[in-house]
């Protein structure tokens, strides 16, 4: 159960922390403190949704398809690869995107209609929820406990967005400190690969255990 619970939380927590436009723009609405922690809730309502409908929708398709099962586990470990490789890619590059400027206010109406669009219109959320998180959960002990971990992972993420982005705008506008994020996630990533393709078929066919 507890492998379950902490294997949902440090995929899901990679795949959430990555930099993206979500994150991007919730940290910005926090350091101005624009209705960040309304911003922050939509993020982990729709996070939430979408990955119950990935474990329990997608995850039932799954268990009567070992062939899609280890498909899936393939397409998820690619998946990770590219996502793992662009966060260190980034890390050492530089990437000051985050700043975020001074900007007019907006009204709360006018920032969840953006949260909404920066989350729902990314095809990379779908792809996490529905396909790359589903086809790690699946082939757990317990599904339930699996996604429990994933969205704790998404709550905590979030929640320290709109609270530390808040207190701490001047640390966090610095890049040196994303591009420590950055690292963490991509190693964190590499790391769930790795441990995807132990558990592969066709690692056990080459290299069978003595």
């Amino acid at each position: 159960m507890l492998e379950s619970y902490l294997t949902g939380v440090a995929l899901n927590g990679g795949l959430v922390a990555s930099i993206g436009a979500q994150n991007a723009y919730l940290l910005g609405q926090a350091i101005r403190r624009q209705h960040h922690w309304w911003s922050a809730g939509l993020c982990i309502g729709s996070d939430v949704l979408l990955l119950a409908a990935g474990m329990f929708g997608i995850s039932a398709l799954l268990v009567t398809l070992p062939v899609t099962m280890e498909v899936m586990r393939w397409l998820g470990v690619a998946f990770l690869v590219v996502l793992g490789a662009q966060a260190l890619g980034r890390a050492i590059s530089g990437n000051d995107r985050l700043v975020s400027a001074r900007g007019r206010l907006r009204s709360r109406r006018q920032v969840l209609l953006a949260t909404a669009a920066v989350t729902l219109l990314n095809p990379q959320v779908y792809l996490e929820t529905l396909l790359v998180i589903p086809s790690v959960g699946i082939q757990l002990r317990s599904a339930a406990i699996f996604m429990l971990g994933a969205a704790t992972a998404s709550v905590a993420w979030f929640a320290m967005l709109a609270w530390g982005g808040a207190r701490l705008s001047g640390w966090l506008s610095r890049p040196a400190a994303w591009r420590a994020i950055e690292i963490a996630t991509g190693l964190m990533m590499l790391a769930i690969v790795v441990h995807l393709v132990r558990e592969s078929r066709l690692f056990e066919v080459a290299w069978p255990p003595p």
